[in-house]
């Protein structure tokens, strides 16, 4: 995978010069080399067509076998802390697909997508992520501490939050959910055991972050 800074290194320009090739201001290119922004198809084609790169080289790894098709997924649902509703999925009519690069390690396992709202995860996921991940029951895989996971939280009047949030262990081994956002009411650690009468439940695990443009 061809990162910006590599190209633009290779290429020998400054980042404003680069953001005026690509037609976006310069604070803009910079989210997008520093990985504040998900590299979306519509940029690599962009860059593809201003600098002759291949979009493959820059969305996918070295180890993905960019001769496969991309695998498409659709977004199912949404994940926004805060948001009380019965169920946090979409409409058919708003359901919508979205490419990753074809790996191999996830052959065998279905994926599944979500699309980021608000402000809960915005120091890692600007709003509109789409979050590709793996059902931890099909996976069977244990927790690991600094993986990022989908959880539902559901209150004892029925009413379902999803969100996505860092899982970490304390000293004394006690799980907990950690947010990555610039929003003070989402900056409080969520004990995975639940608070309050909620029941928390780990969905799955983050695999891809890819913009839906």
């Amino acid at each position: 995978m061809k990162n910006l800074k590599e190209i633009r290194d290779q290429l020998k320009l400054t980042q404003a010069e680069m953001a005026k090739r690509l037609g976006t201001s310069q604070p803009q290119y910079q989210r997008l080399e520093r990985g504040k922004r998900p590299m979306s198809k519509k940029w690599a084609l962009k860059i593809e067509s201003e600098f002759g790169i291949p979009a493959a080289q820059i969305l996918f790894t070295d180890e993905d076998d960019t001769s496969v098709p991309a695998r498409m997924v659709k977004v199912l649902g949404y994940v926004q802390a805060g948001e009380w509703e019965e169920t946090w999925e979409l409409s058919e009519e708003d359901q919508y697909d979205v490419p990753i690069p074809h790996d191999t390690s996830l052959n065998g396992y279905p994926l599944y997508a979500a699309e980021t709202r608000g402000p809960s995860m915005n120091r890692r996921y600007p709003e509109g992520t789409v979050l590709v991940f793996t059902h931890i029951i099909e996976t069977h895989e244990d927790l690991i501490p600094g993986k990022r996971y989908i959880v539902e939280r559901e209150r004892s009047d029925g009413l379902k939050e999803a969100t996505v949030k860092i899982l970490w262990f304390d000293d004394q081994r006690k799980p907990w959910l950690l947010p990555e956002s610039t929003d003070p009411r989402f900056q409080e650690p969520i004990a995975l055991n639940g608070d309050d009468g909620d029941t928390i439940r780990i969905v799955g695990r983050v695999r891809y972050a890819v913009s839906r443009e």
